[in-house]
């Protein structure tokens, strides 16, 4: 049983355009954060590109690395690695920010996610993806949408719209505006 301690902060509401369920194939963008391969439904991301400096802005919370320029909008870039609460990985010629949308309190929201590499997309029919592990994943339970099994492998579906709780997206947001 999942249960969330009394004392957790609470989630806002956030929603990825598509997440992964479970009932149904998905297709996933799949990539490596510190050598194991993760995956997000490709509906909810926009666009990949090549890893960029970034701005530091004050105050920010531990896993906002900072905002980059995209096309004239200010966008701040989250390090997944970080947000799972583990160091971050060094930055190589394959290092990609994956530009993702999701929804909070009724607005779009755009957040560059920093991974090591991008992989591919696939097809994950819904017989090959397990629910969460109860146990036993570098990655808080909450975080992750289930197991797809690829090529005898397991790619861990992130759950988009758990990873951040209200005071992540307030800081984040916070951020943005600061740097415009």
């Amino acid at each position: 049983m999942n249960q969330t301690p009394a004392s957790a902060e609470p989630r806002a509401q956030v929603n990825a355009p598509e997440t992964v369920d479970i009932a149904e194939p998905a297709q996933v963008l799949t990539f490596m954060l510190a050598g194991e391969a993760y995956g997000l439904g490709i509906l909810s991301i926009k666009e990949i590109i090549s890893y960029t400096a970034m701005t530091t802005v004050p105050m920010m919370p531990a896993f906002a690395r900072g905002v980059i320029n995209l096309r004239g909008a200010v966008v701040p870039v989250m390090d997944l690695l970080a947000r799972f609460g583990k160091p971050s990985s060094e930055v190589t010629k394959r290092t990609c920010i994956v530009i993702v949308e999701v929804q909070v309190q009724g607005e779009r929201q755009d957040i560059g996610i920093v991974v090591d590499a991008v992989n591919e997309v696939l097809d994950i029919p819904a017989s090959d993806i397990e629910p969460p592990p109860a146990f036993g994943s570098s990655v808080r339970t909450d975080f992750i949408q289930g197991m797809g099994k690829v090529r005898g492998r397991f790619v861990v579906l992130l759950a988009l719209q758990h990873m951040m709780s209200a005071n992540d997206i307030a800081a984040l947001q916070t951020a943005t505006e600061t740097a415009h």
